[in-house]
């Protein structure tokens, strides 16, 4: 036991133990760091009474805290907290440089649209004319003999094709005022914060894992002058002191070696570029598959033109271009059924066919298997425009998103520190002054 005590109080063993002390605390910084960034996925936290009202008197910094404006103690992964601004983010620096709804909606396909329209919908064709008719006209459409009613029916299935091409073709003439790219990926990252992490985890998941094993050599090498200062004077509150200055200073060089210099620099001939920034091709097209697969898919523009605050305008346009189609497709009998009906009736049978038709023009955008087909133009446009973003759109594209709430990151790393210098300063006091 006295040779163990006298180890320990050895002071240079004491002194070599501070930097390997940092460097197990950076790791441990960096790593439950990373944790912060993304977990929880949705907040957890105890509720306190009267919290929400004190937290919006706080600074705004301070009601940056996940939760708190919520009236929760808890916490909540940075970027999922995060996950409508990042798609805001995405959209100004990325989707809206990239291309107009129109441009997205050609590289689609609608042609092969309309096709796959046309394949979902002929079958149910019958349904739509014979509920329309027996809600509208049921004695007219009971009294016709099977052979006029499957004419009918039959002149329309034959007219769907060009029906729904000009269906396609009038969405795609008015995409612009249907589809806002922007509220559609705003709305689906703050349903879906998980995709937001999976964003971060396969776009910079190398990147994460860097920082994480360099926080135990900044670590290391933070802690070698804090030896020094401790030898030097000997004082007991420095040791908790300085490793608030290194729990802080190990955060901040994590985030800064992944994300600058956003301009390549040579120093001595040493290449300095940010982590994350050396590799924007292959960064390009890992977050491209992302977005062609899970944002700007022909489903998710299927929703937002039905169920989207423009929904009620998408059913408007459809049912006014499916007039004149479904007079086209009447044909020869369109004048004999206005003057059996009554001009008016055949116009609220017409209006009525329109209206039922027009959900069902859109309903197969939402089939996932033929998104995913057409989702490949998309993902080689985005790949390009990736690589040839300037740097610091491209590095803004994920760090802009979690920026302004990296000083939790920073003091949650102080806080550790702090607590990495108390349990030095117990375990073996300081190295000078003896």
């Amino acid at each position: 036991m006295d040779a163990i005590s006298e180890f320990f109080s050895n002071e240079w063993v004491v002194f070599w133990t501070i930097p390997v002390f940092t460097a197990v605390i950076g790791w441990l910084i960096n790593w439950t760091g990373v944790i912060m960034l993304f977990n929880p996925v949705r907040l957890y936290g105890v509720s306190v009474p009267g919290l929400a009202d004190l937290a919006r008197l706080l600074p705004h910094k301070l009601q940056e805290v996940p939760g708190l404006l919520y009236g929760k103690i808890g916490w909540q992964g940075i970027v999922p907290a995060r996950a409508a601004k990042m798609g805001s983010i995405a959209v100004d620096k990325v989707i809206a440089k990239i291309g107009t709804p129109a441009d997205f909606y050609q590289q689609l396909d609608p042609p092969a649209i309309a096709e796959h329209i046309v394949t979902i919908m002929e079958p149910q064709v019958p349904e739509i004319v014979d509920g329309v008719m027996r809600r509208q006209h049921p004695q007219l459409w009971k009294n016709l003999p099977p052979r006029i009613r499957e004419a009918i029916i039959s002149r329309v299935t034959e007219q769907l094709p060009d029906i729904i091409g000009d269906i396609t073709d009038e969405i795609g003439e008015h995409i612009d005022q249907l589809l806002d790219p922007k509220i559609m990926v705003i709305e689906h990252f703050r349903h879906n914060p998980a995709l937001v992490n999976r964003i971060f985890y396969d776009v910079g998941g190398r990147e994460l894992k860097l920082m994480v094993n360099f926080g135990f050599v900044f670590g290391f090498l933070l802690g070698i002058p804090v030896a020094f200062i401790d030898h030097q004077f000997g004082i007991w509150w420095l040791l908790p002191f300085m490793g608030v200055i290194v729990g802080w200073v190990t955060n901040l060089l994590g985030m800064a070696l992944i994300f600058e210099p956003v301009e390549e620099k040579r120093i001595l001939g040493i290449k300095l570029h940010g982590l994350f920034l050396r590799r924007q091709a292959q960064v390009a097209d890992v977050y491209a598959r992302i977005v062609a697969d899970d944002v700007i898919t022909l489903e998710n523009i299927g929703d937002f033109l039905l169920y989207g605050p423009r929904g009620d305008r998408t059913q408007q346009m459809l049912e006014q271009a499916m007039g004149p189609a479904i007079d086209r497709a009447a044909g020869p009998a369109r004048a004999a059924l206005r003057v059996a009906v009554g001009a008016r009736e055949f116009d609220a049978i017409r209006d009525q066919v329109a209206h039922d038709s027009a959900a069902h023009t859109i309903t197969p955008f939402r089939d996932p298997g033929f998104s995913k087909r057409q989702s490949e133009k998309i993902r080689v446009l985005f790949a390009h425009r990736v690589r040839e973003l300037p740097p610091r759109d491209f590095v803004e594209m994920l760090r802009a998103a979690i920026k302004e709430d990296e000083w939790m990151l920073y003091a949650h790393g102080a806080i550790m520190g702090f607590a990495g210098g108390v349990a030095h300063l117990l375990i073996f006091g300081t190295s000078g002054g003896r």
